[in-house]
Protein backbone atom coordinates (compact mmCIF):
# COMPACT_ATOMS: atom_id res chain seq x y z
CA UNK A 1 0.00 0.00 0.00
CA UNK A 2 1.51 3.05 -1.17
CA UNK A 3 1.47 6.52 1.34
CA UNK A 4 0.18 9.63 -0.54
CA UNK A 5 1.18 11.86 1.99
CA UNK A 6 2.78 15.18 0.96
CA UNK A 7 6.44 14.46 -0.02
CA UNK A 8 9.41 17.14 -0.36
CA UNK A 9 12.63 17.15 -2.24
CA UNK A 10 15.39 18.91 -0.19
CA UNK A 11 18.69 19.21 0.75
CA UNK A 12 20.61 16.80 3.15
CA UNK A 13 21.12 16.86 5.78
CA UNK A 14 17.42 18.63 5.78
CA UNK A 15 17.02 18.03 10.08
CA UNK A 16 20.25 18.16 11.24
CA UNK A 17 22.39 15.26 12.71
CA UNK A 18 19.06 13.14 13.39
CA UNK A 19 18.61 12.60 9.87
CA UNK A 20 21.23 10.73 9.01
CA UNK A 21 19.76 7.90 10.05
CA UNK A 22 17.22 7.86 7.34
CA UNK A 23 19.83 8.41 4.38
CA UNK A 24 21.48 5.20 5.94
CA UNK A 25 18.73 3.40 5.59
CA UNK A 26 17.98 4.06 1.99
CA UNK A 27 21.73 3.32 1.34
CA UNK A 28 21.85 0.51 2.74
CA UNK A 29 18.45 -1.04 1.10
CA UNK A 30 20.16 0.03 -2.08
CA UNK A 31 23.36 -1.87 -2.03
CA UNK A 32 21.68 -4.97 -0.33
CA UNK A 33 19.24 -5.16 -3.15
CA UNK A 34 21.91 -4.34 -5.68
CA UNK A 35 24.39 -6.84 -4.07
CA UNK A 36 21.52 -9.54 -4.40
CA UNK A 37 20.37 -8.35 -8.13
CA UNK A 38 24.18 -8.95 -8.99
CA UNK A 39 24.03 -12.53 -7.16
CA UNK A 40 26.45 -11.72 -4.56
CA UNK A 41 23.84 -11.35 -1.75
CA UNK A 42 24.86 -10.55 1.50
CA UNK A 43 22.88 -10.83 4.34
CA UNK A 44 23.69 -7.69 6.09
CA UNK A 45 25.68 -4.29 5.84
CA UNK A 46 28.58 -5.77 7.54
CA UNK A 47 28.74 -8.10 4.46
CA UNK A 48 28.82 -5.28 1.53
CA UNK A 49 32.25 -4.36 0.33
CA UNK A 50 34.21 -1.84 1.75
CA UNK A 51 33.20 1.22 -0.30
CA UNK A 52 29.52 0.52 -0.27
CA UNK A 53 29.48 -0.08 3.87
CA UNK A 54 31.72 3.15 4.06
CA UNK A 55 28.29 5.32 2.85
CA UNK A 56 26.15 3.37 4.79
CA UNK A 57 28.10 3.53 8.16
CA UNK A 58 29.03 7.07 7.44
CA UNK A 59 27.02 9.12 4.38
CA UNK A 60 28.14 12.26 5.69
CA UNK A 61 31.77 11.84 5.05
CA UNK A 62 30.93 9.49 2.17
CA UNK A 63 29.22 12.22 0.19
CA UNK A 64 31.27 15.14 1.79
CA UNK A 65 32.49 16.61 -1.02
CA UNK A 66 28.98 15.87 -3.36
CA UNK A 67 25.24 16.72 -2.51
CA UNK A 68 23.00 14.58 -1.31
CA UNK A 69 19.11 15.25 -2.36
CA UNK A 70 16.68 13.35 -0.09
CA UNK A 71 12.68 13.21 -0.27
CA UNK A 72 10.93 13.65 2.39
CA UNK A 73 7.36 12.66 3.75
CA UNK A 74 6.89 14.55 7.09
CA UNK A 75 9.90 13.55 8.91
CA UNK A 76 11.01 10.40 7.16
CA UNK A 77 13.24 9.87 4.35
CA UNK A 78 11.33 7.84 1.35
CA UNK A 79 14.00 8.96 -1.78
CA UNK A 80 17.55 10.02 -2.08
CA UNK A 81 19.97 10.62 -5.07
CA UNK A 82 23.55 11.39 -4.86
CA UNK A 83 25.10 14.56 -7.03
CA UNK A 84 28.78 14.53 -7.15
CA UNK A 85 31.15 17.32 -7.80
CA UNK A 86 31.78 18.19 -10.71
CA UNK A 87 34.69 17.85 -12.88
CA UNK A 88 35.42 19.47 -16.08
CA UNK A 89 31.83 19.88 -16.27
CA UNK A 90 30.22 17.12 -15.70
CA UNK A 91 28.65 15.79 -12.81
CA UNK A 92 27.09 12.28 -12.29
CA UNK A 93 23.87 10.91 -10.68
CA UNK A 94 24.31 7.78 -7.93
CA UNK A 95 22.18 6.11 -5.38
CA UNK A 96 19.08 7.15 -6.49
CA UNK A 97 16.24 4.95 -4.34
CA UNK A 98 12.80 5.42 -3.35
CA UNK A 99 11.25 3.11 -0.54
CA UNK A 100 9.18 0.86 -2.16
CA UNK A 101 5.84 2.02 -0.29
CA UNK A 102 6.35 5.25 -1.71
CA UNK A 103 7.06 4.49 -5.74
CA UNK A 104 5.11 5.65 -7.78
CA UNK A 105 4.26 8.92 -7.29
CA UNK A 106 6.87 10.55 -9.22
CA UNK A 107 9.87 10.58 -6.55
CA UNK A 108 12.18 9.20 -8.29
CA UNK A 109 11.35 11.78 -11.19
CA UNK A 110 11.15 15.15 -8.69
CA UNK A 111 14.98 13.86 -7.69
CA UNK A 112 16.18 13.88 -10.62
CA UNK A 113 14.74 16.97 -11.63
CA UNK A 114 15.79 18.66 -8.74
CA UNK A 115 19.55 16.86 -9.38
CA UNK A 116 19.48 18.42 -12.96
CA UNK A 117 18.00 22.10 -11.90
CA UNK A 118 21.15 21.80 -9.29
CA UNK A 119 24.06 21.16 -11.84
CA UNK A 120 22.18 23.82 -14.15
CA UNK A 121 23.00 26.38 -11.40
CA UNK A 122 26.35 25.03 -10.58
CA UNK A 123 27.41 25.70 -14.25
CA UNK A 124 27.77 21.82 -14.87
CA UNK A 125 27.30 20.99 -18.94
CA UNK A 126 26.51 17.66 -18.44
CA UNK A 127 25.48 14.90 -16.20
CA UNK A 128 26.01 11.13 -16.49
CA UNK A 129 24.86 8.09 -14.67
CA UNK A 130 25.52 4.46 -14.65
CA UNK A 131 22.66 1.91 -14.41
CA UNK A 132 22.54 -2.06 -14.42
CA UNK A 133 20.85 -3.31 -17.45
CA UNK A 134 18.22 -5.22 -15.12
CA UNK A 135 16.74 -2.41 -14.03
CA UNK A 136 14.92 -1.55 -16.97
CA UNK A 137 12.26 0.45 -15.25
CA UNK A 138 15.20 3.04 -13.57
CA UNK A 139 16.61 3.02 -17.47
CA UNK A 140 13.06 3.95 -19.21
CA UNK A 141 12.81 6.49 -16.49
CA UNK A 142 16.19 8.02 -17.57
CA UNK A 143 15.69 7.73 -21.22
CA UNK A 144 12.41 9.59 -20.30
CA UNK A 145 13.86 11.97 -18.86
CA UNK A 146 16.35 12.70 -21.86
CA UNK A 147 19.68 10.90 -20.67
CA UNK A 148 21.01 9.04 -24.12
CA UNK A 149 23.24 5.80 -23.47
CA UNK A 150 26.64 6.61 -24.73
CA UNK A 151 30.20 4.84 -24.43
CA UNK A 152 31.01 3.28 -21.30
CA UNK A 153 33.40 4.53 -18.91
CA UNK A 154 33.23 1.65 -16.63
CA UNK A 155 34.63 -1.98 -17.07
CA UNK A 156 31.90 -3.46 -15.26
CA UNK A 157 29.44 -5.93 -17.69
CA UNK A 158 25.45 -5.15 -17.96
CA UNK A 159 26.32 -1.44 -16.72
CA UNK A 160 24.78 0.78 -18.91
CA UNK A 161 26.06 4.39 -19.46
CA UNK A 162 23.83 7.08 -20.50
CA UNK A 163 24.08 11.09 -20.15
CA UNK A 164 22.35 14.34 -20.96
CA UNK A 165 23.29 18.07 -21.38
CA UNK A 166 22.05 20.15 -18.81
Amino acid sequence: MSDRREVVIARWPAQGPSDQGGLAALLAAYHLRTQAEKGEAVADVDGLPDRYRAEVLDPRTAFADDVVLVALSEDTVVGCLVVTASVAGRCEVKRLWTVPGFRGQGIASRLVDAALAYAADSGVSTVRLSVWQWRSGAVALYERLGFTVTESWDERSQLVCMERAV
